[in-house]
């Protein structure tokens, strides 16, 4: 019989790498200001985090197949609590920037393992059902981010958001250490390079990582750049925090209408795989993507620009990316659970370089309406691709 680990356990280590990033946000100019440092160069330490991120990912994705997912999650935990109390000591943004990068390497861990427990745990329908679950929560995680983030830069600035990391942190390491089951019960012999020309060949896994991709690119392009918008506008950041809150439904709606979709199987016929249900479903989430995003381009130049305009478009944008992950996600790896968690960094490792790649270009470009329709036009590509290759099977 399959260990199945608390849900609740496993929504919250999934939803805390985004919080991690999201509370962030908010202290940005914080940071800039105290450090003495451009917009552009703090707004880089997104890329740096997520290229940080995927390649803990992978160091956390092997060791989790090799020793274990419960010794991994922990000692991933025991790395960002490390580097959280680094950030807080910090009196120079070269250690800042240190301090980030290890953070992202330490709570890899809570993406790469999570998703391999419940890949252990569960299968098919069931695993698609607990993925949309699980992005339900994640649709939670921007508001609390935000709003957090909002409320401790308005105290206390980038040091109080440190400091309540490193609670938060040290409290997850103790209910983790209690709480959490070790999934794995078959260790089988690691063959990296063989997994690894395996996936490079695979058509599918690469969709799925440019689409997991770009739509967090979209997502995180509005922490990255948004916080500046807001200030130019003479707006605070702890009112640019108040804007997750409208982030945080947009993403709630687009899970819960994905869960919705799903269960009722209104996309289906009796021809339709449950795959194919979820292509469909893609092919949506692309479409909102994209109309999204020129909504946003077309608020940020007109001369009728306001902030609450901008929110409507980009909760379109965060709608599509509650019905796109949990799809991707529960279907990209289907065909390697022997190596989930090995297949799981691959996987992972791809997609975040993408991401850190794209928050890169996002951060040069410096346009939050352009870096959108960009992600709109990427997804939609892939959807076509993915609708031909259906008709040809």
């Amino acid at each position: 019989m399959k260990t199945k680990p608390s849900l609740g356990l496993m929504v919250t280590m999934l939803m805390f790498p985004q919080i991690v990033e999201t509370i962030y946000s908010p202290v940005l100019g914080s940071i800039a200001q105290h450090f003495f440092v451009t917009d552009a160069q703090v707004a880089q330490t997104l890329s740096i985090y997520f290229i940080a991120f995927a390649i803990g990912v992978v160091a956390w994705g092997v060791f989790a197949d090799k020793y274990g997912r419960r010794p991994a999650m922990l000692c991933g935990l025991i790395i960002y609590a490390g580097a959280c109390a680094i950030a807080l000591l910090a009196d120079n943004f070269a250690t800042i920037m240190l301090a980030r990068s290890l953070s992202a390497f330490g709570i890899a861990v809570g993406s790469v393992v999570t998703q391999t427990m419940l890949r252990d745990a569960y299968s098919g329908e069931e695993l698609s059902k607990v993925f949309s679950l699980m992005g339900m929560g994640i649709a939670i995680s921007p508001v609390v981010g935000m709003l957090l983030g909002g409320q401790l830069a308005h105290l206390g600035g980038h040091q109080a958001v440190f400091f309540t990391l490193l609670v938060m942190a040290m409290l997850l390491l103790l209910f983790n250490a209690v709480k959490l089951p070790e999934t794995q019960h078959e260790k089988r012999p690691l063959k990296l390079t063989a997994l690894a020309k395996k996936m490079l060949t695979d058509v599918k896994v690469w969709q799925s990582a440019i689409l997991v991709s770009v739509y967090n690119i979209a997502l995180f392009s509005y922490y990255q750049l948004g916080g500046f918008a807001f200030s130019d506008l003479g707006l605070t950041a702890d009112e640019f925090g108040y804007s997750g809150v409208a982030l945080g439904i947009g993403t709630l709606l687009g899970s819960t209408l994905n869960r919705y979709l799903l269960s009722s199987r209104l996309l289906a016929s009796p021809s339709l795989s449950n795959t194919s249900v979820q292509t469909r479903l893609l092919g949506l989430s692309a479409i909102l993507l994209m109309t999204g995003g020129l909504g946003v381009s077309y608020t940020l130049t007109s001369i009728y620009f306001l902030i609450p305009m901008m929110l409507i478009p980009m909760m379109m944008v965060v709608m599509a990316f509650g019905i796109a992950i949990p799809n991707i996600l529960s279907i990209a790896l289907v065909d390697y659970k022997a190596q989930a968690g090995s297949a799981g960094a691959l996987f992972g490792l791809s997609y975040y370089l993408m991401i850190g790649v794209g928050l890169a270009v996002a951060g040069y470009i410096q346009h939050l309406g352009i870096v959108l329709m960009g992600c709109g036009v990427i997804a939609i590509v892939i959807m076509v691709i993915a609708y031909q290759k259906e008709r040809r099977s």
